[in-house]
């Protein structure tokens, strides 16, 4: 059976001899004999374990760890489990940095929205990604209402003109006033606007915040606070917490 010194070990796994003498220093890979004048000779099965350490330090797993799994009788079973718990930690961090990720492009298209950045800027467009989700909720929320309406009030008009039944559609058409008055309220009562100028967070009147020129994000208001007339930045409304200095 071929014996390996820790140099011969160390070139056949593609580490370095200081990694070899290091795993021999913790235990976790000890020589299988030692020569006449003292060398450390390592076996197939050393180079083998050699392998199996390298392939697990690949995917992080910290060498305390996997010198608790070779201790083990049931080696094979543990190291699946272990693989298994390790790539579920691995899937949760690749989907934290992909919601980082996200973030990134949202602020740098926020920002390119803005004739100005400053940290103030920054600061409303992160307290508008903390309230992100909370808004794209309501927003769904009002969207599963209104499509349904808009469905049943077109099926309504249809019958009108091909049957000559107008009363279903005058019937719906009142419900459908009546229900966007109230989703209407609903949804400007839950929201509030960040000032791109004193950051003030305010909610304008009704009246004003339903005509005014608006995108998917922004409406173009008058701010409550330092009278600053333009596009302002939509968000949950959510007063309970403080705005971002």
């Amino acid at each position: 059976m071929s014996k390996y010194t820790t140099g011969e070990i160390a070139k056949l796994c593609h580490v370095t001899v200081r990694t070899v003498q290091y795993y021999d220093s913790r235990n976790i890979l000890t020589p299988s004999e030692l020569s006449e004048g003292g060398r450390r000779l390592y076996s197939e099965d050393d180079v083998r374990k050699l392998k199996i350490i390298c392939f697990l330090r690949s995917i992080d797993l910290p060498l305390n760890s996997i010198a608790e799994l070779f201790s083990e009788e049931n080696f094979e079973e543990i190291i699946l489990l272990t693989l298994k718990q390790q790539e579920t930690t691995l899937l949760e961090e690749i989907h934290e940095r992909q919601l980082k990720l996200q973030t990134l492009g949202i602020l740098t298209k926020e920002l390119k929205t803005m004739q100005h950045s400053s940290v103030e800027s920054i600061g409303d467009i992160a307290y508008k990604l903390e309230n992100r989700r909370k808004l794209s909720r309501l927003r769904l929320l009002l969207f599963g209402i209104g499509i349904p309406l808009d469905i049943i009030e077109v099926t309504s008009l249809i019958l009108w003109i091909v049957k000559g039944i107008w009363l279903p559609f005058v019937g719906w058409l009142l419900l459908i006033v009546s229900l966007g008055t109230l989703i209407t309220h609903y949804y400007f009562k839950h929201v509030a606007y960040i000032c791109p100028q004193c950051h003030t967070i305010f909610q304008p009147k009704l009246k004003e915040a339903f005509f005014a020129r608006h995108t998917f994000s922004l409406r173009k208001l008058t701010c409550t606070s330092c009278r600053h007339h333009g596009f302002c930045i939509e968000t949950y409304n959510d007063f309970t917490k403080k705005h971002p200095e």
